[in-house]
């Protein structure tokens, strides 16, 4: 049995419960949502033990392009043996990858205001009991102001008229729907002191250029937000590869207090794989800077590493990957 959109019947879980304990039988039922609902304080049944939890986010780049991802141990290690993509990187990242979009090749800016105000202003705004629909709304586009950026959650507060536990438990219904995602800091124990706040990212680039107010590709070509959505969308693809092969993220970043920093560690067992994202075509000799830091701080000079760019081809450079933008 498939029961869609379990978070507005949160009572079902312990009927499912009851079912399930009675009988031995594996894959009675599945259960979907627009929300993570087991984060939901409505659902009183986590059904732990009994049941397999999976995160389906937007399509991938890959996935749009019927490919195989990089799994996360061939980063930094291997290029990709396939020609370059067709696909111009601004229009991409302006189109987004709501599957809606490209299964019916809608007008992405119609379809976001769209789901803007039915599932974003709505449906996420009932989730905490937001009565005022304006605040809620200016919070949102706060948020994607901040896209790529350090955390604060008493500033956002401040900015948006409301306090930092509001703040908090609004931004935790956006996680909770899988709009945004936290990058925490890598807590390895350096001798630097780490910055604790973490990054606050959408996960899907479209819709943060519709809450930015880009009407076009051509407006993120110039767009002061373009490094933030870039570095997202490869957060969001690292995301997606792990997640819809069924394993934690992973993905964190570091920074140090002096400056130093590295845009997004991914750990894979032992190993750390450092990445830089750059939005520029063209690869410049300080995208290495972040890199040759960490593998001095880590002191390994041959560690995993690679940098993501908005270029047209791959290839190695000072024993690191560069990776153009549809290569991850």
């Amino acid at each position: 049995m498939v029961l869609d959109e379990v978070q507005r019947a949160p009572d079902l879980f312990s009927y499912v419960q009851t079912i399930t304990d009675a009988s031995d039988a594996a894959g009675q039922f599945i259960l979907s949502g627009s929300q993570n609902f087991l984060l939901l304080q409505s659902t009183s049944q986590s059904l732990a033990g009994r049941s397999a939890n999976l995160h389906l986010l937007p399509f991938s780049l890959s996935e749009l392009e019927r490919r195989r991802a990089h799994t996360i141990a061939t980063i930094g290690r291997t290029l990709p043996r396939r020609p370059a993509t067709d696909r111009d990187v601004m229009e991409t990242l302006f189109r987004g990858f709501y599957p809606r979009i490209h299964d019916k090749n809608l007008d992405p800016q119609r379809w976001l205001r769209d789901y803007d105000q039915t599932y974003v202003e709505r449906d996420v705004r009932q989730i905490v009991n937001v009565g005022e629909l304006e605040t809620f709304r200016r919070f949102v586009r706060l948020c994607a102001g901040r896209n790529g950026q350090l955390l604060n959650l008493s500033a956002l507060g401040n900015d948006c008229g409301v306090t930092h536990t509001t703040a908090r438990r609004w931004l935790s219904a956006l996680e909770a729907s899988f709009l945004v995602v936290l990058l925490r800091p890598h807590h390895r124990s350096f001798n630097k002191r780490l910055v604790k706040s973490p990054k606050l990212c959408f996960l899907d680039t479209g819709l943060v250029c519709y809450l930015l107010g880009v009407r076009s590709p051509e407006q993120l070509r110039l767009h002061s937000a373009r490094g933030g959505i870039f570095e997202s969308f490869v957060l969001s693809e690292l995301f997606k590869t792990r997640l819809h092969a069924g394993l934690s993220p992973d993905c964190y970043f570091w920074r140090d207090s002096t400056g130093h920093e590295t845009d997004i560690l991914l750990e894979n067992g032992l190993d750390v794989i450092a990445l830089e994202v750059k939005s520029g075509q063209t690869v410049a000799s300080d995208f290495f800077k972040g890199i040759r830091c960490w593998r001095a701080l880590i002191d390994n000079p041959d560690a995993p590493a690679a940098i993501v760019y908005a270029g047209d081809r791959s290839f190695r450079r000072e024993g690191i990957t560069v990776y153009l933008w549809s290569d991850l």
